[in-house]
């Protein structure tokens, strides 16, 4: 059997020192977007192409009381149903 060699400090993988972590920069505080910027993002995100050129189809989700909605229900069916007068 041989003898075992020790490890000499040649032997180990040389230590690296790494530059010291700069600190992150501060964010810019960012202007609010306009309404207009907004509603456009919005658009972009969530409304389906349309068969009709340079429309889009959206839909919305409003939450309401019964009451309004009936009322709301009740103008529409009014107005998209001929009149007999």
């Amino acid at each position: 059997m041989s003898p075992r060699r020790s490890r000499r400090r040649d032997d180990r993988p040389e230590q690296l020192i790494l530059p010291p972590a700069s600190s992150p920069k501060p964010a810019k505080p960012r202007a609010a977007p306009t309404p207009e910027q907004s509603a456009k993002a919005y658009i972009t995100k969530r409304a389906k192409p349309s068969v009709v050129p340079g429309h889009v189809k959206l839909t919305l989700t409003l939450g309401l009381t019964r009451e309004l909605a009936e009322r709301l229900s009740e103008l529409v069916l009014q107005q998209a149903s001929p009149t007999s007068s």
